[in-house]
């Protein structure tokens, strides 16, 4: 079979360009963290405990989509996608979407908790405007792709689509999170701990499922109808974060306003609520949907 690439307008096109920025963008990030010496990180004994947690967190997601965007790059260049057994317009859009929140998370984390701020050298200014840039280039592909027809964008190009991803992107913040609050909080009672770490587990694998569910066209395929599942699943996500949303809370009426926890703390709180609000604007969605199919 001869391999089929592009024309050459193709090469100028904007979705083209602003992959290409993606990978050198995201590529540059990452191997600028990774070069730093360690005089030039953070070593504030207030902060060094989050630093290896955080700075893991950041190199996982520069380094996760700056491979995800190569092989769709690639495989974009080479028209070999067509042969793939999944869904690639919802591939591409579930990619730029989570790629862009991921890298805005990252690039807030990156200076605010690993970046020595009485020590700023060069390198490092390097990097958070790299960091910056990656995430400007996912957020011109979502663009690029949103605008286009409900055909070429898919399902997850949608506003449900859309909720879905964040959702994703919520649970995913919660994860090195809770790793930090397990660590940083040894007096946090033990059965906060544990429902909140279930309630963002049992979120995540939902929405993975979900995921795996939209990218491999399995909806037709599903025991259950498939519109029923995202409404159950939505309803139970809703649940779960109403219940970490009070713990989330309830924490932070605890802690005291100077110690070291208190920023991450309040940033869990804000970052629950918001998940909560997604998966709540998600099951309105879900019941409207249900509630139009049974009139028609």
């Amino acid at each position: 079979m001869p391999v089929i690439v592009l024309e050459a307008s193709d090469f100028i096109s904007p979705l083209f360009l602003v992959r290409t920025l993606e990978v050198l963008s995201s590529c540059s990030t990452f191997s600028l963290v990774a070069s730093l010496e360690p005089s030039e990180l953070n070593n504030n004994t207030a902060h060094s405990q989050h630093f290896h947690r955080f700075w893991f967190f950041c190199m996982f997601t520069w380094g996760l989509f700056f491979t995800l965007t190569l092989l769709i790059h690639i495989l974009s260049v080479i028209q070999f996608h067509s042969l793939l057994p999944i869904s690639w317009k919802n591939l591409t859009m579930t990619v730029a979407v989570l790629g862009a929140m991921m890298c805005l998370s990252a690039s807030f984390v990156f200076p605010w908790f690993i970046v020595d701020h009485q020590k700023v050298s060069p390198r490092m200014v390097m990097a958070a405007v790299a960091a910056c840039f990656t995430f400007v280039a996912y957020s011109s592909e979502s663009y690029i792709l949103r605008i286009q027809t409900h055909e070429q964008r898919g399902y997850m190009g949608s506003m449900p689509g859309l909720l879905k991803i964040l959702q994703l992107w919520g649970g995913c913040q919660m994860i090195p999170l809770a790793v930090e609050m397990t660590c940083g909080q040894p007096r946090q009672p033990f059965w906060q701990l544990w429902v909140s770490c279930a309630s963002y587990s049992v979120c995540i694998f939902m929405s993975l499922v979900t995921l795996v569910v939209i990218l491999g066209d399995f909806a037709g395929r599903c025991p259950l109808p498939f519109d029923k599942f995202l409404a159950g699943s939505s309803m139970i996500g809703v649940m779960l974060y109403m219940v970490a949303t009070v713990i989330s809370f309830t924490k932070v009426m605890q802690l005291k306003y100077n110690s070291h926890s208190y920023g991450l703390v309040i940033i869990e709180a804000v970052l629950v609520s918001i998940t909560l609000l997604v998966y709540t604007v998600d099951l309105a969605f879900s019941i409207k949907l249900l509630c139009d199919r049974s009139h028609t």
